[in-house]
């Protein structure tokens, strides 16, 4: 049996380490020295951010550096069936960046980085490359892609009097019906536009026709355009359709007239258009080649009996 004043006391010494007990642990919910935490320090957190932009600026201009040496020497050096060297190599640079940051940074920077700087600085030269890849192949500075067709290509014949042109319909190639006489009348004209990232005047354009004479090479007509002007507004079609469109982007299309013969005889005469803009190191950094095959199929009207 227990009396009032044992009671009491127990009760009173349990009241004491319960609350002894709760100050120790808000001295543990504090943040501080109880957790290990370093008192802040103003001029060494300055000294970190200081450090973190020396090594961001470092960066941006490692990969501006390797973004020129990619373009203006690797790039002219590797075939156009290679091109997986030209972001591989670069990308892979990435792992020079801290070797990079001690051969050139003090002491007093190189102690502030971390694991997590040399990841940031990885995304960091990766986007940058990337960005100056994409302006240095692309106008001004560059380019990759040879002139292409702007629209439609067509065939049209000029009998002295008008000029006919074919639908126009056809992607590869075109179909024109001739009367029994087997020949597509008149003299016959490819016509057609080339559209470019910078000019397409500064590419070598050579057309071959195909058939049953032989091959032969082709040189544009340069005042087609010009001499038959009004006669172009007054063309008609086979079919009595609109003429194709074969300049959509109007006078930044540069324009083509070959002439590919006179009275074509029935049967496949096949066009070999290829475009070719030559290696320089300013602008292409390799040859621009790009061609196109089409096909005139002359077939002869077949008459019911």
């Amino acid at each position: 049996m227990v009396d009032l004043n044992t009671a009491i006391a127990a009760a009173s010494t349990e009241r004491r380490k319960r609350t002894e007990g709760e100050e120790k642990e808000k001295k543990i919910r504090r943040s501080g020295a109880d957790l290990g935490l370093e008192a802040f320090d103003p001029a060494k957190y300055a000294e970190k951010e200081k450090a973190d932009a020396v090594s961001m600026w470092l960066v941006l201009t490692f990969s501006v550096i390797v973004s020129l040496l990619m373009r203006y020497v690797l790039m002219p050096n590797t075939a156009a069936d290679k091109t997986d060297i030209l972001y591989l190599l670069p990308l892979t640079a990435m792992i020079l960046i801290p070797q990079v940051h001690r051969a050139i940074l003090p002491q007093k920077y190189l102690e502030h980085f971390t694991k997590g700087t040399w990841v940031k600085s990885g995304f960091l030269h990766t986007f940058t490359f990337l960005a100056m890849s994409f302006l240095l192949v692309n106008p001004p500075f560059g380019d990759i892609v040879a002139p292409q067709l702007s629209g439609e290509w067509t065939i049209a014949t000029d009998d002295g009097n008008e000029l006919l042109f074919d639908d126009g319909t056809s992607k590869d190639s075109i179909t024109w019906t001739v009367d029994s006489e087997g020949k597509l009348k008149g003299q016959v004209w490819l016509l057609f536009g080339l559209a470019d990232n910078v000019n397409s005047d500064g590419a070598e354009v050579i057309v071959t026709l195909t058939n049953n004479e032989g091959s032969k090479n082709i040189s544009a007509n340069s005042t087609f355009w010009v001499d038959n002007e009004q006669r172009l507004l007054n063309a008609t079609t086979t079919t009595n359709s609109t003429l194709p469109n074969l300049f959509p982007h109007d006078d930044k299309d540069q324009r083509f007239a070959i002439q590919l013969g006179e009275n074509l005889p029935e049967g496949k005469h096949t066009i070999t258009v290829q475009i070719t803009e030559q290696k320089d190191t300013r602008m292409y950094p390799w040859s621009n080649e790009k061609t196109y095959e089409w096909d005139l199929i002359v077939v002869k009207e077949v008459v019911q009996g």
